[in-house]
């Protein structure tokens, strides 16, 4: 195994440098689905010092187009600066003075980990769709093995919201010895029908594109075009008809300067709302891959933490520390209803369970706004 970047002093991982994305690539990983992918690179940052028993770590778990950016230490209390940086420091929800914090960029994502988009050795060239399909299960299976090089031996805490959420509880139920409290915010168990059929619908936008080309694209010349209409259908159902009517209405567009999408007609203006959807979907095609959007969607869709056991009852019977389960009151992906009644099927089974809701209006986005709200549960 290669190890790269962080070096230990005295049994601790010291402090990295600031905002500095860290690297590990291991020899392979065997897959839940078959087969096995090598070599692997994860790409992390963390905040903090491991102890010389290495029981103070908390690992954070990012969500679909997220990355191993949870926190921006020369910005700490920039909001924009990084997807959860009002929530870890010094003092706050996950304590950097007390807890060493991991955050790594999964498997099969375009953030410098291995993805459809990194050079397959075998060839010489990208992956594309010959990337090998990976599943929650494994993206978590290489976060263990990440956390077994950098000396973890326990997590404090594993949290995470949407597909991190997912992470977070697969991570209670596989590693339940390794894990002292799991913190699943706006996931549950299995996606429903209808976010399954968003899901698919935002994919075949991308496989519709006529430069998507099967996945063999060029990097930068890819289906912009699908993938804009795939993250403008998802951000609707990241946001609420609460928080769409407080924010947009019907308002006429009221900037010139987002420019209309290529294949629009003008069709007697614009309203505010499509001036949104189009600024979302430009702002992703500059920063993410089509085929890695392809794949963790997918592996969104297709996780149920149930797999391989006997039941869902079996694998919640495995969740051996405290678990606390997130809920968001206007979350159209995932229901609040249902993360409370996860949250009671953990109690039925003799688990410690606690359900806290967010009395917010932002939809599925809530985890990344309500800050005080997020904290207040935090520490619940």
């Amino acid at each position: 195994m290669v190890a790269q970047t962080e070096h230990t002093v005295g049994g601790s991982v010291q402090l990295a440098p600031a905002n500095k994305v860290l690297k590990y690539t291991f020899d392979s990983l065997p897959l839940q689905r078959g087969g096995q992918l090598g070599p692997v690179t994860l790409a992390y940052e963390t905040w903090g010092t491991l102890n010389a028993e290495g029981d103070n770590a908390i690992l954070i778990t990012h969500a679909l187009t997220g990355n191993a950016h949870a926190h921006d230490v020369e910005r700490p209390d920039d909001a924009k600066a990084a997807w959860w940086n009002l929530l870890i420091g010094p003092g706050r929800a996950f304590d950097t003075s007390r807890y060493f914090v991991i955050c790594s960029n999964i498997i099969g994502s375009c953030y410098g980990s291995t993805g459809p988009s990194s050079i397959n050795p075998s060839t010489g060239r990208s992956y594309g769709m010959r990337f090998p399909f990976v599943t929650i299960r494994d993206m978590v299976r290489a976060q263990r093995i990440l956390l077994e090089h950098l000396g973890v031996r326990q997590l404090a805490m594993v949290a995470g919201g949407s597909i991190g959420g997912q992470q977070a509880l697969e991570w209670g139920v596989a590693y339940p010895e390794m894990v002292q409290k799991v913190i699943v915010v706006a996931a549950t168990a299995a996606l429903t029908a209808q976010a399954i059929a968003f899901s698919e619908v935002g994919r075949q936008a991308i496989m519709a594109d006529p430069r998507w080309q099967n996945g063999d694209y060029v990097p930068g010349q890819g289906p912009g075009a699908g993938l804009a209409i795939a993250r403008m259908l998802a951000m609707i159902t990241y946001q609420s008809e609460e928080a769409m009517e407080m924010r947009f209405a019907r308002y006429p567009a009221r900037s010139n300067s987002i420019p209309t999408p290529a294949r629009s007609a003008d069709l007697g203006g614009r309203f505010d709302v499509e001036n949104y959807l189009y600024y979302q979907g430009e702002s992703l095609i500059r920063r993410f891959d089509a085929n890695s959007y392809l794949y963790i969607s997918r592996a969104m869709d297709l996780y149920d933490v149930s797999e391989g056991y006997p039941s869902l009852e079996a694998a919640l019977r495995r969740l051996r520390g405290k678990s606390l389960f997130i809920g968001i009151r206007s979350d159209f992906l995932f229901p609040a209803a249902r993360v409370s009644r996860l949250a009671e099927q953990v109690r039925a089974l003799g688990g410690d369970s606690t359900y806290v809701e967010l009395d917010s209006p932002h939809g599925h986005d809530a985890f990344l706004k309500e800050w005080q709200q997020m904290t207040n549960a935090l520490q619940s």
